[in-house]
């Protein structure tokens, strides 16, 4: 080999050295990337509905005696589709320490397969079992003021204790060893119904201070200064100074308070989640279930790695049945799964952990919830339960089925909903909605209003303003209002007293406005920044120039009137709060009928850019703020001919998985009704008709029109 080959394979060898060494840097900075997208992707992408699954949570623990086989008959009789099970029952999967007993659900399992019943399987982590409270009394939750957690009712641990937090992790990778290639199970619920519940362990406690040193990059001078902690001399000169959360009045701190626990509550979450995707067939999903106490959860961050996200809406029946609650559950649900969720407890029959409030749907209207739900973008309808329990704190949230376990109305009337199911349930999944209005909900507001009370009222009435519209037959969507928010693809927004924002989220709503956007904004927006604190300007702050006012006084006022009968409304329209508004561009449209108040507008509109906005100054009836989303609505062009009718008939569409629209129709009340068809050349699912210039809807009925 000559010198000038020796030279150049040298030079070779050190290109291929620098080469290996860039690759190699390359992966160590991008690959955690590629893999963390391949696990979202294999988290999220994998599961599809291709029809409605309607069923109930099962309990064959439950029964009191056994009778498995005799319900898998009674559910195939009825065309049930679905079962959840397990999520309560860590002291029957570990009875002792380390002992772990799996048999008993694979009977179940396996013979709810056989029978072509898809099952969700749930981590028990929300239900502690005795050995834990007894052996490890340190789990326990404590609370503010001194209370502790008691062993004998579920969610009463510390869910950041490290020993809980092991043992969980534990049960769940042996349950996962264990089930998670059963052919019956579609997904797995992980815990159940999650929230902080008012924990304040010590070790709690000390997750706080470290996110609030996170959080503040360590400065407590840049703290003390932006939550005002000069005040009564409440400064924290050290981290370990700072104090627990049991005796504070400081807003800022509560409301931080709040926030680290929706933070603990995503955290939780997800670690579990993570620990079920290592085990998870790519055909099954992961979900959870969430109450509709939106205000105490991080949604965005808790359902970032769910396919399906689930809830659980109980609501009024019998003459309190409207079907609102069920819409206002699924439009913030839907909007933050990005499309379509699961329903995984309603009622069935009467609800209550006692037998005070026994009140059962009426005829009809069992059938008319489940449609509902559908409407808003559910593609699985769960009661819970299947059977009524003989025992325990549940004894009177009924099931399906009563104690006496034998076909009753309820039962019927669910066969009869699921065979229409079975029937057309393929042209009802993965429903999709394209609102053009959306409602800002902010879970900082909601807190700080209820810090600084105003009113014996709902204090941050996000019902009223939903109410609003769902009345009108207006479809919306509900978009947390965090820095991620876009709202950008909206026509128009309603946002209840955004109480607490900071200037970049009052800047996108000055420039959504301009750029267009029409907007009805109720009173207290803008008054205090991101920490609760007053800003030190001219209320409404940064959205003076978009809401075309300032004003510098306010008042608690009893129910007026509003003076020249405005938006032709003559009794006592508004109540609780009145802001003194001074225009500068806006336009007064209503003023209080009161020889003082009424020197000041309280309801004013604003031109700003090529949008505009109305402002509300005070709590206005839900008449007046049907009068006023209205006509901002038709200003902003977005009236259609659902809008020429109103509760009790309520219309809910979209488009299905085969791109036809599908129209909703129900009747809230208990009186038949005949209508004017907004759709005449559709064809009604349900009953195989073509439809007409009229339509009749009975007592409690739904029609669903195809196009």
């Amino acid at each position: 080999m000559n010198k000038l080959t020796i030279i150049g394979n040298t030079a070779m060898k050190q290109k291929l050295i620098g080469y290996r060494t860039v690759i190699s840097n390359l992966c160590k900075i991008y690959l955690p990337v590629i893999l963390a997208c391949l696990l979202m992707f294999q988290a999220r992408a994998q599961y599809r509905f291709d029809n409605v699954l309607y069923g109930a949570a099962y309990y064959h623990e439950y029964m009191p005696s056994p009778r498995l086989d005799e319900d898998i008959q009674m559910m195939k009789e009825a065309d049930l589709t679905v079962v959840r099970v397990g999520e309560s029952t860590w002291s029957l999967f570990e009875p002792q320490e380390g002992v772990f007993e799996f048999a008993w659900m694979d009977t179940i399992l396996n013979k709810m397969h056989a029978a072509g019943i898809k099952v969700i399987l749930g981590t028990p982590t929300y239900s502690i079992p005795a050995w834990m409270a007894h052996k490890y009394p340190e789990v326990l939750a404590a609370h503010t003021g001194g209370r502790k957690a008691y062993y004998g009712i579920r969610q009463n641990m510390d869910i950041t204790n490290p020993v809980y937090r092991k043992l969980s992790e534990r049960v769940i990778r042996k349950m996962m060893e264990h089930f998670a290639e059963h052919p019956a199970i579609i997904g797995f619920q992980v815990d159940n119904e999650v929230e902080a519940r008012g924990i304040n362990n010590p070790g709690y406690f000390q997750g706080f201070v470290d996110y609030m040193k996170n959080k503040f990059h360590g400065d407590l001078k840049l703290l003390n200064r932006e939550w005002g902690l000069n005040y009564w001399g409440m400064n924290i000169n050290t981290w370990e100074e700072f104090y627990p959360r049991d005796g504070v009045t400081n807003p800022s701190y509560k409301n931080e308070w709040e926030r680290y626990n929706r933070y603990r509550v995503a955290e939780f979450l997800n670690w579990q989640v993570d620990i079920v995707n290592e085990y998870k067939r790519k055909d099954q999903f992961v979900t959870h279930c969430f109450m509709p106490s939106f205000q105490n959860i991080d949604q965005l961050e808790s359902f970032r790695q769910m396919q399906y996200p689930a809830i659980n809406v109980y609501h009024d029946v019998q003459d309190g049945q409207n079907g609102q609650f069920i819409a206002y559950s699924g439009d913030y649900m839907r909007t933050v799964a990005k499309g379509n969720y699961l329903i995984t407890e309603t009622n069935a029959q009467a609800t209550g952990w006692d037998a005070r409030k026994q009140e059962p749907p009426y005829d009809g209207q069992l059938r008319q919830n489940v449609f509902a739900h559908l409407a808003s973008g559910a593609n699985m309808v769960e009661y819970w339960h299947w059977h009524t329990l003989h025992y325990g704190q549940e004894t009177y949230w009924r099931g399906i089925l009563g104690q006496d376990l034998q076909p009753n109305r309820i039962y019927n009337e669910f066969a009869t909903t699921a065979k229409e199911l079975k029937h057309i349930g393929e042209d009802l999944v993965n429903l999709k909605k394209e609102n053009r209005v959306a409602i800002l909900f902010s879970h900082d507001s909601y807190h700080a209003l209820s810090f600084m009370p105003y009113t014996n009222k709902a204090h941050y009435p996000a019902g009223l303003v939903h109410s609003a519209l769902y009345n009108q037959n207006i479809e919306t969507d509900i978009v947390p209002c965090d820095e991620l928010a876009d709202f950008s693809k909206y026509k128009m927004l309603v946002i209840p007293p955004l109480y607490v924002a900071n200037d970049n989220l009052l800047m996108k709503i000055d420039e959504f406005v301009k750029n267009g956007g029409y907007v009805v904004m109720l009173y207290k927006s803008g008054y205090t920044n991101e920490h609760s604190a007053v800003r030190a300007t001219l209320a409404p702050g940064p959205l003076r120039k978009a809401t075309g006012f300032y004003y510098q006084e306010y008042a608690n006022i009893p129910p007026l009137s509003l003076k020249d009968n405005a938006f032709g409304l003559s009794g006592k329209e508004i109540s609780e709060w009145y802001e003194f508004l001074v225009p500068e561009t806006a336009k007064p449209l209503a003023y209080a009928d009161h020889p003082f108040y009424g020197k000041w507008p309280v309801i004013t509109e604003n031109s700003y850019g090529k949008g505009k906005l109305v402002y509300v100054g005070t709590y206005p009836s839900q008449e007046l703020l049907e009068k006023i989303v209205f006509q901002t609505a038709k200003d902003a062009g977005i009236i259609t001919v659902e809008n020429n009718y109103h509760f009790p008939i309520i219309i809910r569409s979209g488009k299905n998985q085969s791109g036809k629209a599908l129209h909703y129709l129900f009747n809230y009340s208990g009186k038949s009704q005949t209508m004017n068809n907004p759709y005449p050349s559709g064809k009604e699912l349900l009953s195989g008709q073509s439809t007409g210039k009229e339509i009749t809807l009975g007592a409690w009925d739904v029609k669903i029109i195809s196009e």
